[in-house]
């Protein structure tokens, strides 16, 4: 099981908060929080309350000024935990929202559903197994989407949508998430 310590200030300064579990509302405990340390696990931090908005990926470390260094326009306000996983991966990923158009079923990485599967969007999917990384841009780069087993009918009604064009917006990665062996190069938390 994972542990992160939350703290109001950058550089690990003022109060903190310590879990190991999920956390929908950080302001319960801390009036904000400015920087972060991973004592094991990995986690999802998102930039408001009941893990919606922007989601970022945080492995054991520490992040004593992640608004900086991550891109975050805002203090983390949750927390989801990442469990570890050592089984298969498998999902299901389509075309069009409510799982149609076109289907294809990836049980290993994909830097870019388009090359390889001559897909023109990516709207909803299946996890049926293991936990995944949704990214917006190829090579695992640009907004993220951590994604548990269970149906996803929509990625946009669960945020992730471009405010340039909502219409028209391709998801590119998808990068299976066992929090012992992703390698850093591969996420990069930037908006680039």
């Amino acid at each position: 099981m994972g542990r992160i310590i939350f703290y109001e200030e950058r550089n690990f300064q003022g109060r903190s908060y310590e879990t190991s579990s999920d956390c929908p509302e950080l302001t319960s405990y801390l009036s904000r929080c400015h920087s972060c340390r991973v004592e094991s696990g990995c986690f999802m931090v998102y930039d408001r309350p009941n893990f919606m908005g922007n989601q970022f990926f945080m492995r054991r470390g520490e992040y004593a000024d992640y608004m900086s260094t991550m891109g975050m326009s805002d203090c983390i306000k949750s927390c989801r935990t990442i469990a570890s996983h050592r089984g298969t991966f498998r999902i299901r990923i389509y075309e069009k929202e409510n799982f149609g158009g076109q289907m294809n079923e990836l049980m290993d990485d994909c830097e870019n559903i388009q090359e390889r599967y001559r897909m023109s969007d990516c709207q909803s999917g299946h996890v049926m197994d293991g936990h995944w990384l949704l990214f917006e841009q190829p090579h695992f780069r640009g907004r993220m989407m951590y994604l548990r087993p269970g149906e996803y009918r929509s990625f946009r009604d669960l945020g992730m949508s471009s405010t340039k064009d909502h219409e028209h917006e391709a998801h590119h990665g998808f990068l299976q998430l066992n929090s012992y062996e992703i390698p850093r190069n591969k996420v990069t938390n930037s908006h680039a």
